[in-house]
């Protein structure tokens, strides 16, 4: 037994912390409930180290947990050892277990690997390389270790201790030395290391939380403190200056399971408070996006897919836990298993703000970092900026940059409507097709205020802008205005300098057609004339559709006589208003909000509504995240120095 301090809710607290589980036996873990549902229990933690949740809350958690386990586990196993395959291999084979096929997940789980004699054979044979690999390796061995043989389990001990007696990290290879730039691309051939170099926030959190946690394990303690500083500094800067990897529908949710792991078996308690600092981030920015089993706003690293319900592999594991959508998850993910076998539940004010119980409407100005690593002391302005507008049944965002990561694929736009059918039904908006990886092309110049959004680039050379409007929407096409009815909201988008939308297919790489757009019809539009082209768009809500066509025809008032200059003054059926001035210098509009100019230098708050303080603040290099939803509030704490503290209040 050892004691230690820390800060927690506010104050210090003396914790006795046991470096022995303590919890059921394995084979008691899983069991069946006497609803007949898979309940899988994890590895305790501290209840001071948890977000405690109500009993109802615990109940849904178990059944979506059952149904993503019936239906992964009885899934195909497949998958192979080579190279970084064991991403899917291991999952899958852990969900099988869960399911009760428990011989054959053991067989697939612990056989050698197809490298092991070469690339992994100073290891032992245990691949401890890849990032993805390693993720699954470390639920493998301390959630599932008591069930793999004890030759299994003592040679991934062994080799881990070989693997972290030095940082692997650019450590020379024993067989390829320092890598050699003309063979392979990310493997040990090319880069000559003990461990994948990657360094996006996702493959950068597999390999230092690995690191630490099978350092501590077998006692390296030089290499467990280089790591636990790694964990500092990563955990600091998401709550200073925010994630470099932002929000992306893709590779948010490859973070969250990364740091389940370091929460779940970390035994030093300054850790485990760190991944859950990071995890409430984490979750609670993720919250933000979430609305009705869909995953909306603007995003980094988009790579096609998520504008649909269920779509992307993020939605999995936040609909795990928040829930809120009118059906099942159709297609569970593979790293569910994570979210699945962890003792980690959001605050619960994070769980409100992702149900949306809080003051609506608002709008929340946020803006997210460059992709640079950041230590204390080291200044650099925000790289993008948002604006997310969060109506009573829909939520709307735009993003802008003066020079954004083109090679990271932002996502500029993003509209979702609840429906009660689906959950959420999406317009979507680009200038690259919305089936694939969105790409923010130069020239494109985005503006926002609340319900009103502006889209201008130049009409020269020829460029297409692309439309995604469900089946299911009832649309209008005036001479004037293209209308769009949802279930309980309503668009007017007014095209400008754009030929009249042609439909077309959302196609694969290979041409084939992609059956999660089957309920959607995409439009393309052309750029005309030789001065300005884009679109103009009011978001509406309560009344009828044919109300709100009716205000919009007779009050908008759409300003084109600057479009020559770049200039566009639009004022919406509310009487609110909004002006973009096309930029030359740069991608940064100008942009004017109801008559008020808007300055891009002061918004660098990484979360600020532009009204209040509900439901979510966090200052740019201030530390607090502070989340205010559902008569409950939640407050994390991130010092320069890496001190964490917490506390969460309300009924």
């Amino acid at each position: 037994m050892i004691t230690t301090s820390y800060l927690i809710a506010g104050g210090v607290a003396l914790l006795t912390l046991s470096l022995a589980p303590g919890t059921l036996p394995a084979a008691e873990r899983i069991h069946r409930d006497a609803d007949g549902l898979i309940r899988v229990e994890p590895l305790p933690v501290e209840p001071a180290l948890n977000n405690p949740w109500p009993a109802e809350w615990e109940a849904g958690f178990r059944r979506r947990t059952h149904h993503a386990i019936t239906n992964l586990g009885a899934g195909r196993l497949g998958g192979t050892t080579y190279g970084e395959s064991e991403k899917d291999l291991y999952p899958r084979a852990m969900f099988h277990f869960l399911n009760g096929d428990r011989a054959v997940a053991l067989k697939a789980l612990q056989q050698p690997d197809s490298q092991a004699k070469d690339d992994h054979a100073h290891t032992l044979g245990i691949d401890y390389y890849w990032c993805f690999t390693l993720k699954g390796q470390i639920r493998k061995l301390f959630y599932f270790g008591e069930f793999l043989s004890p030759d299994c389990r003592q040679t991934m001990l062994d080799a881990a201790r070989i693997w972290t007696a030095e940082d692997p990290l650019r450590r020379p290879h024993p067989r390829y030395g320092k890598g050699d730039p003309a063979k392979g691309v990310w493997g040990p051939e090319n880069k000559g290391s003990w461990v994948d170099v990657r360094d996006t926030d996702n493959l950068r959190g597999m390999r230092d939380t690995s690191v630490y946690l099978l350092a501590e394990a077998t006692g390296n303690e030089a290499t467990r403190q280089l790591y636990k500083q790694k964990i500092i500094s990563y955990t600091r800067m998401l709550y200073h200056t925010g994630m470099r990897e932002w929000d992306s529908s893709n590779y948010h949710s490859h973070g969250l399971s990364t740091y389940h792991n370091l929460y779940d078996f970390a035994r030093d308690p300054e850790v485990r408070l760190l991944a859950k600092a990071t995890l409430d981030w984490l979750y609670a920015t993720a919250a933000l996006k979430y609305y009705r089993g869909g995953f909306g706003g603007p995003q980094l690293r988009d790579y096609g897919g998520s504008t649909v319900v269920f779509g992307g592999n993020t939605i999995h594991p936040l609909e795990l836990y928040f829930g809120g959508a009118p059906r099942l998850d159709p297609g569970p993910d593979r790293d569910d298993l994570y979210q699945i076998t962890s003792a980690y539940r959001p605050p619960q004010a994070v769980v409100h703000l992702a149900l949306k119980r809080f003051p609506r409407p608002v709008e929340i100005l946020s803006a997210k970092p460059p992709y640079v690593l950041w230590e204390p002391g080291r200044e650099f302005a925000p790289r993008y900026f948002e604006t997310l507008y969060l109506g009573e049944t829909f939520q709307l965002g735009t993003a802008v940059s003066a020079d954004p990561e083109a090679a990271w694929n932002p996502s500029v736009f993003n509209f979702m409507a609840a429906s009660e059918r689906r959950g959420v039904d999406y317009f979507g908006a680009n200038t690259s097709p919305l089936w694939g990886h969105s790409e923010k092309l130069k020239g494109d110049q985005v503006g926002q205020y609340r319900n009103l959004a502006l889209w201008l680039r130049p009409a020269e050379p020829r460029q297409a802008f692309y439309f995604q409007v469900p089946k299911t929407a009832r649309t209008l096409l005036t001479n004037k205005v293209w209308f769009m009815g949802f279930d309980q909201t309503w668009l007017a988008v007014c095209l400008i300098k754009l030929s009249p939308p042609q439909p077309v297919d959302a196609t694969g790489m290979k041409g084939e057609a992609l059956p999660r757009y089957e309920g959607e019809n995409f439009f393309r539009a052309e750029t005309q004339g030789t001065t300005f082209a884009g679109f103009a768009l009011e978001a509406g809500e309560g009344g009828t559709f044919e109300e709100f066509q009716k205000g919009v025809l007779a009050r908008w008032r759409l300003d084109l006589a600057g479009l020559p200059r770049g200039e566009v003054s639009f004022t919406g059926s509310a009487g609110h208003s909004l002006r973009l001035a096309h930029n030359s210098a740069n991608d940064l509009p100008v942009i004017t909000r109801n008559r008020l100019a808007h300055d891009w230098a002061r918004h660098r708050d990484l979360y600020r509504p532009s009204e209040g303080d509900r439901p979510i603040t966090l200052g740019w290099q201030k530390g607090t995240l502070r989340v205010q939803a559902g008569g409950r509030s939640f407050e994390s704490t991130v010092t320069a120095e890496g001190k964490t503290s917490f506390q969460e209040t309300g009924p």
